[in-house]
């Protein structure tokens, strides 16, 4: 598939004892340094526009800092970042690098509390002041906020109206920059009616400090602030006194994972992240249930899980399980399995059951895991095929059976992921020519003319990468047949929760729909569509029908599927091509916990998803097909 910009990582470090502790047990008080350092590194997969990461510490001596923050932009971000840190900490002597009470009182990053990010750019915005961690600072530790988050919400200008109606002035109207604004805020006031309470008690300078700070509760901010926050997000976040907290949406589009022992707590985006990065079982990292959050106190003696919203449909994200998590995961990696398995009846009929002369493989590398499926459901119908031919010829000689179990499913590598194309070349022809060498193939695998090729990818969006490249390419080696299989189904939606995938004229399923309609004099269904948007724009049908359901309407799976194939197949290419895709149905039953899937049904979870796919229909009417 075509690589995607997808939802962010988040992890967050607490430790829960003293530096000396880590000292003492671990050899070094680098320990939860170390700790976020991997969790980040594995969490790569989930970002590669930037990364960042602020800490707390707990003992900062007044007059020193005690809020650091690091961020960088690239896919080499989170080695800039660390190797920063490291330099910062090198800027010590051996002797007081080495001794952890001098390095908690004094040396950068040397802390209790630690936040991170990894970033993908789903609004196109790459500068430095975009990345997370975000920060607001101020003399008040406990008002001293560090944000970050894995979203993208659809409700941004109703946030941007409440914090501007009690007074404020944002310097930015993105999501980020407006959350901290609106956060902070809220903070703000938790304090100060702290204070009050503080002084009535009589306290006086730093004592007042220590009171406010002992009694801070992060999840009277997110009640007054999260009500309006309309998306998918899991939410973190690190005051200056070191309070933490990590939030998940009442849907649950968005994943969100700890683990906690005596010694430290760890969040993460992912399951089998925390657990490689602390060596511990699947059983002990929880996951966030659906509008709860995750907070920690300044003392990281209490860890609590508290309702900040009532919890709505599970809507989890299906994509994050077929794409875009990591497939060590033990429940992610059956559910791929399962998602290549299922298709075996459509492979079966699309190769005329052919399976003698039919060859096996995948796209590299995220459709690895359902090829495995793929074929092991493969060889299990064909061993029921050769017992049925075995109890049908009781005549069957000794060699002949033998002769029957030796044939197996042709499963080979044919496609090789080879270089990254160099996108500093823009001429047209010269582009399309070297699109068609990012992969490679094994020659000699197919017998020209007779075998079937069949390969299995993740998805399809574009479909661009099977046009420019896979199909030309696997067209070299002659097959009869080329049958592409997706083990997701028909892309046919945007998405507006955190993957870049905004646009509709970026879905060849919709372009093909769009293809039929004005093929078979359905053009008034496009027309119509449009005008249904528009009249209801300012009403709140806009936010409660998906009007773009009307598109493909008119036609089956089928259709759609024989023409996206004549969208992606090159006119000079000799083999026939045939598409599979997923059945929505087959995707709920092997990903059921999971059950978020308007990318394919079109079914958003929040009202703000089904407005934006109204509006990016009417941008697409207005901005492409009306210059047709």
């Amino acid at each position: 598939m075509e690589e995607l910009k997808h939802e962010c990582g988040i992890a967050m470090v607490r430790l829960r004892k003293p530096l000396t502790y880590y000292q003492e047990k671990y050899g070094t008080w680098r320990y939860g340094l170390n700790k976020m350092y991997l969790l980040m590194e594995k969490q790569h997969n989930r970002g590669q526009d930037g990364a960042g990461i602020s800490c707390v510490k707990l003992t900062a001596p007044t007059g020193e800092e005690y809020m650091y923050r690091e961020r960088a932009l690239g896919n080499t971000a989170i080695t800039e970042i660390f190797a920063s840190v490291e330099r910062q900490i090198q800027s010590f002597g051996k002797e007081k690098q080495g001794d952890p009470n001098f390095a908690q009182a004094h040396i950068p990053y040397a802390a209790e509390c630690y936040m991170g990010h990894l970033r993908y750019a789903t609004q196109g915005k790459q500068e430095i002041q975009y990345v997370h961690p975000m920060l607001r600072r101020s003399n008040w530790r406990a008002k001293s906020l560090s944000l970050c988050g894995n979203f993208t919400l659809t409700s941004v200008d109703d946030i941007f109206d409440s914090i501007t109606s009690v007074g404020q002035h944002p310097r930015s109207n993105s999501d980020t920059h407006i959350l901290l604004e609106q956060l902070g805020h809220r903070l703000d006031r938790e304090v100060e009616h702290k204070f009050r309470e503080s002084k009535a008690k009589g306290l006086t300078g730093m004592d007042i400090t220590h009171d406010i700070e002992s009694r801070i509760d992060t999840t009277i901010p997110l009640k007054e602030c999260a009500p309006l926050w309309d998306g998918g997000y899991t939410m973190c976040g690190l005051t200056g006194s070191g309070e933490m907290f990590m939030l998940r949406d009442p849907w649950g589009i968005r994943p969100a994972f700890y683990y906690y022992d005596d010694e430290i707590v760890v969040c993460a985006s992912e399951r089998a992240v925390i657990q490689t990065v602390l060596n511990v079982p699947a059983d002990s990292v929880h996951e966030l249930e659906r509008g709860n959050a995750l907070t920690i106190n300044k003392t990281g003696s209490e860890i609590k899980v508290s309702n900040i919203l009532p919890p709505k449909e599970n809507k989890a994200c299906s994509f994050e399980r077929i794409y875009f998590s990591r497939g060590s995961d033990k429940d992610i990696y059956k559910e791929r399995k399962k998602l290549g398995e299922q298709l075996i009846p459509d492979v079966l009929k699309a190769i005329d059951n052919d399976i003698d002369h039919s060859v096996f493989s995948f796209i590299p590398n995220t459709a690895e895991t359902c090829y495995y499926g793929m074929i092991e459901g493969m060889e299990r119908h064909f061993n029921h095929w050769k017992a049925e031919e075995i109890l049908a010829n009781p005549q069957m000689t000794k060699e002949e059976i033998y002769e029957l179990l030796d044939k197996r499913v042709r499963a080979e590598k044919v496609v090789i992921k080879d270089i990254k194309l160099r996108t500093f070349i823009s001429e047209g022809a010269s582009r399309t020519d070297l699109a068609q060498h990012v992969y490679d193939i094994t020659y000699d695998t197919v017998e020209k003319g007779v075998d079937n090729l069949v390969v299995i990818d993740d998805s399809v969006v574009r479909g661009t990468t099977l046009k420019e490249s896979i199909i030309r390419i696997l067209d070299r080696l002659h097959p009869k047949k080329i049958v592409v299989v997706s083990s997701a189904p028909q892309i046919r939606y945007p998405d507006h929760y955190g993957i870049d995938m905004s646009r509709m004229r970026e879905f060849v399923a919709f372009l093909a729909a769009i293809d039929l309609l004005l093929e078979r004099g359905m053009a008034y269904i496009i027309h119509d569509t449009y005008r249904s948007i528009i009249e209801s724009i300012h009403s709140p049908l806009i936010e409660e029908r998906n009007f773009v359901k009307d598109i493909y309407a008119p036609f089956t799976v089928e259709e759609i599927n024989t023409k996206i194939v004549e969208r992606l197949r090159p006119s000079d290419i000799n083999a026939e091509v045939e598409l599979v895709f997923q059945s929505l149905e087959g995707l709920h039953k092997a990903i059921p916990n999971h059950p978020g899937d308007w990318y394919f049904s079109g079914d958003y979870p929040t009202p703000g998803g089904v407005k934006l796919t109204n509006m990016a229909y009417k941008a697409f009417y207005e901005e492409d097909f009306r210059k047709q």
